[in-house]
This record gives C-alpha cells, structure tokens and sequence, in this order.
C-alpha cells in the first residue's frame, strides 16, 4: 500500500543543504518494513541525503558537520512531513 501525503505543501529545502535538488518526487520504500510513501522533489532530495549521510556515518568516513547535518534534516522531515517521516525514517 503506497501512502500519499495528505497535505500537499511546497517546502522549501534549508538553506545549509548541500544535497541533490531533484526536480520530481518518487516513492520511497521503508528498506526495514517495505511500507512505502510517496515523496515531492523536495522530501526525495532530502531523504537522499540522509540516507547517504547515513551510510557514510556508518562506513566510519564522516565529515565534520554530518552528524549536525544529519539531526538538522531529520527534524526538518519532522516538520514538513510527519507522516512520512514515520514510515520511512522513524
């Protein structure tokens, strides 16, 4: 079952991200559980980040502000789209 966000708003991504800025959203699915979401350009670009600034934490190679990076886009999911952020990132 795919879920769609019920509130469609433009959220403009912060100013420190320094990630791909995608252009369309695409469904995501949660690798631990397999639910998916469906995700704007903007929430796709910001899941990818996190999903890789994770792997780099995780490959022990982080750069100094990463960890910082990491707590900032996660909290912006949690403002922008709490619903997605449950199923995908919580």
């Amino acid at each position: 079952m795919i879920q769609k966000k019920q509130e469609m708003t433009k959220s403009k991504l912060p100013e420190w991200f320094d990630g791909e800025h995608y252009t369309k959203g695409e469904t995501v699915r949660n690798r631990f559980t397999g639910e998916k979401y469906e995700l704007t350009a903007e929430e796709l670009s910001m899941y990818d980040f996190l999903m890789g600034a994770q792997m780099v934490i995780e490959m022990g190679m982080p750069k100094p502000t990463i960890i910082e990076d990491l707590k900032k886009g996660l909290e912006w999911f949690r403002i922008n789209n709490k619903k997605a952020y449950m199923v995908l990132l919580d």
